[in-house]
């Protein structure tokens, strides 16, 4: 059977956002990291569409989605992509930023959520340890002098290669594709009104309100804090198990695309 995307955009001229939905069966929501787009999915959207509907989408101001002057909710962007689709619950994969996503709305809407799995996930209220910090000021140097791939290598360097190899350790084909989705992000025009909006009280305190089967998964390669961080989900969440990937840094489903579906749709058979 030939495979078949069905693509689209919703909402408004300057506000739209982009998606991608294939396959049958239950709806799984795929939720991309921070550095790419929809596109870093590639190695799991055909591969699970042959046992799910499964959804992909860019988040604002990612690959080919806007955003809009004003006041955003990823949450509400994702409520409003699952009614046009007509999914009243799903499973939600969110990788780093996306897992940050994933989180808020599981919480935001938990009827709305069967399962949840979470890749090296960033969490609302949590704080900025020292190296994401260092790492924040040299990307912020970089894009004030205008320099967008010095910005993007410094991206490449702290979430692909992480702090335990050289560029040379890693994959090409994985770094160039990040570094094509993230330097593309730096060019999305992102008005001086746009602002996004923050789940209150935030994730980091309201771990055990999370009562969905749960899985939070991380490279071993990773910097310290998300290791860290990642250790405390899989202690606080009830219930939720956890899956560490060795060899590989922050982008766990792109540098073992193997390894992490085989986690993924074991946990989800299961």
């Amino acid at each position: 059977m030939p495979f078949t995307t069905q693509t689209g955009f919703f909402g408004p001229e300057g506000a739209r956002l982009y998606y991608e939905v294939a396959g049958a069966g239950h709806p799984v929501l795929l939720i991309h990291a921070g550095i790419a787009d929809s596109r870093m999915w590639d190695d799991q959207f055909e591969l699970f569409a042959q046992q799910y509907r499964v959804v992909r989408y860019d988040l604002r101001g990612f690959g080919q989605s806007e955003v809009p002057a004003g006041p955003f909710s990823q949450s509400e962007d994702i409520v409003n992509l699952l009614h046009l689709l007509g999914i009243q619950k799903t499973a939600l994969i969110g990788i780093s930023f996306g897992g940050k996503v994933a989180l808020d709305f599981t919480l935001s809407y938990p009827d709305m959520v069967d399962a949840l799995v979470l890749g090296a996930p960033s969490v609302g209220g949590s704080p900025s340890s020292e190296d994401v910090q260092r790492f924040n000021e040299e990307e912020d140097a970089a894009l004030a002098q205008s320099d967008l791939a010095a910005a993007t290598e410094v991206n490449l360097r702290m979430w692909v290669d992480g702090p335990k190899r050289t560029p040379e350790q890693v994959n090409p084909d994985v770094r160039e594709r990040v570094r094509i989705m993230q330097r593309h992000a730096f060019t999305v025009p992102y008005p001086e009104s746009a602002e996004e909006l923050s789940l209150t009280p935030p994730a980091i305190t309201r771990l055990t309100e999370i009562h969905v089967p749960t899985l939070v998964i991380v490279g071993d390669h990773d910097i310290p804090s998300k290791i860290a961080l990642t250790e405390h989900l899989a202690t606080a969440i009830p219930g939720a198990q956890k899956v560490i990937i060795p060899g590989v840094a922050h982008m766990v489903s792109m540098e073992q695309p193997a390894v992490f579906n085989h986690a993924v749709l074991s946990f989800l058979t299961d």
